[in-house]
């Protein structure tokens, strides 16, 4: 059924969730008044190589991870899916949900903005929800570095103010700056193929689940 407010959409192969994830939803939620955030652990992600375990590991660490946060739900049906994790059909899914009245906000980092003209049907993404740029402070999104066409885009339906996500459905795109906790989950996996500690990077529960399925320690992991 709808939320009372936006609702915020964060999306990642989450391999593994880890705190810098977990601060960057609660940071947005509270700067753009989200009335919650829902994650999206992908399935079978089209733009990048497989993720090292698989969905159901995935699925349950981000579960764990975000117990405890009523402002947080999970969303498995990407991993459940047989078929490629693509943003767009996700949304279409969500909208067949939630309604065409709900507002809708996506996540995304800088990088993955940029690289917006190589997703499949990117054009019909902000039809479908509002997106949100995590960028680095003192480093604002430009749209003459930009995909021409996406330039285009952003210099179009760009919004100053974190309210206008509330007053439609879609089609505002929203710079947000935000410092990000220098985690990251290449390094994790590095640490612990090594056997190292990657605690206090990790939420106990998560770093509880990995040592007890001695994931991430060698390459015949599922």
């Amino acid at each position: 059924m709808p939320e009372p407010g936006p609702l915020g959409l964060f999306g990642g192969t989450f391999d593994p969730v880890h705190l810098g994830h977990l601060r960057l939803a609660e940071e947005a939620r509270e700067a753009l008044g989200l009335a919650s955030v829902r994650w999206i652990p992908a399935g079978q992600p089209p733009h990048r190589g497989a993720p090292r375990l698989s969905g159901a590991h995935r699925l349950a660490m981000v579960r764990l991870a975000v117990a405890g946060n009523p402002a947080f739900q999970v969303d498995g049906a990407e991993v459940e899916s047989t078929g490629p994790s693509y943003t767009v059909t996700t949304l279409e899914r969500l909208r067949q949900e939630l309604g065409p009245e709900q507002p809708l906000v996506l996540l995304l980092g800088a990088d993955a903005f940029a690289g917006l003209p190589g997703w499949h049907r990117w054009q019909a993404l902000l039809g479908l929800a509002h997106l949100v740029v995590l960028h680095r402070p003192g480093y604002p999104l430009a749209s003459e570095v930009l995909a021409p066409e996406l330039g285009q885009l952003l210099a179009a339906r760009q919004a100053g103010d974190p309210a206008r996500l509330a007053g439609a459905p879609a089609g505002a795109i929203l710079a947000l700056p935000m410092t990000q906790l220098d985690i990251s989950a290449t390094h994790i996996r590095q640490l612990l193929a090594a056997g190292r500690s990657a605690r206090y990077l990790l939420p106990p529960a998560v770093l509880d689940y990995i040592d007890q399925h001695q994931l991430y320690r060698n390459k015949s992991n599922p």
